[in-house]
């Protein structure tokens, strides 16, 4: 007697929600050894590895120290200006990795979604944790920096973890939009290095918020970068927290993570025809 294999067919759901969180941890071991792979190949056959981690900040922090610091003088709201600007460079460094990398992830990745079915999703979600991997070790440097000039820590800096999960979800939220984006439009990776570097001017890396006119102050919070960088200031050096900004981060970041995710979904059943 000859019995029938079960029949499983895999179909796109029909359901609204954006984020199916049921299924993306069904492969939550998919993504770790993803997310490992990809820490993997970035140091593969170098001659630092993991040092790329800290050099890249390193030399970011001496370059911006000579010209904005040293040169133009920009105010640093009493901080030694290397202390002040390295708790800019750190996040948007991450920020800027993740979303650049995250959305090639698809297009790189190609001949893996034609073959087999997983959740697209987990691509992005995958080298946005790899580069959080280059975050961790960068904040080596940080408090090694904060240590030689006696940065005095508060309660503040029980927020970081926080702050870290925020910029995580954030460049997710960035990078899931742009790698679906990607995938039709391949115009994408040659625009968004340079939307990247254009929107950097546009966040307070180098320069504080106060240094802004008051009239513009409210264009620039609509950027959640913008709110993100100087609340990692006030944790990392003391100060008062503009939870109004931060807020307004916060919900603009779960809001574009839901948009960007729905945009996902929407298309992602084409990406193999396409890829």
């Amino acid at each position: 007697m000859v019995t029938a294999e079960p029949l499983v067919v895999i179909s796109p759901s029909r359901r609204w929600v954006a984020l199916d969180l049921a299924g993306l941890w069904s492969y939550r071991e998919l993504l770790y050894f993803l997310t490992w792979r990809d820490v993997k190949i970035r140091y593969k056959q170098t001659a630092l590895g993991i040092g790329w981690a800290l050099l890249q900040p390193l030399l970011t922090l001496l370059v911006f120290t000579i010209l904005f610091g040293k040169m133009a003088k920009i105010p640093s709201g009493g901080q030694p200006y290397t202390t002040f600007v390295l708790a800019g460079i750190l996040p948007w460094t991450f920020f800027a990795n993740a979303v650049t990398a995250s959305s090639n992830s698809l297009v790189t990745n190609a001949n893996l979604i034609g073959k087999v079915y997983f959740p697209r999703l987990i691509m992005p979600a995958a080298t946005v944790l790899a580069a959080t991997v280059d975050l961790g070790l960068s904040f080596v440097l940080m408090f090694g920096l904060y240590a030689y000039h006696r940065v005095p820590y508060t309660l503040n800096i029980l927020l970081l973890p926080a702050l870290v999960l925020l910029t995580i979800l954030l460049a997710l939220a960035v990078g899931a939009f742009f790698s679906a984006l990607n995938v039709k439009y391949r115009d994408v990776r040659y625009a968004l290095p340079l939307l990247i570097q254009l929107a950097m001017y546009a966040t307070p890396v180098i320069y504080p918020l106060s240094l802004v006119p008051a009239q513009w102050r409210p264009l620039l919070i609509l950027n959640p970068m913008a709110s993100v960088i100087e609340a990692y200031r006030t944790c990392l050096l003391g100060g008062v927290f503009d939870w109004q900004s931060l807020g307004i981060a916060a919900a603009a970041t779960v809001a574009i993570l839901v948009g960007s995710a729905f945009y996902f979904r929407s298309v992602e059943k084409g990406f193999a025809d396409i890829l």
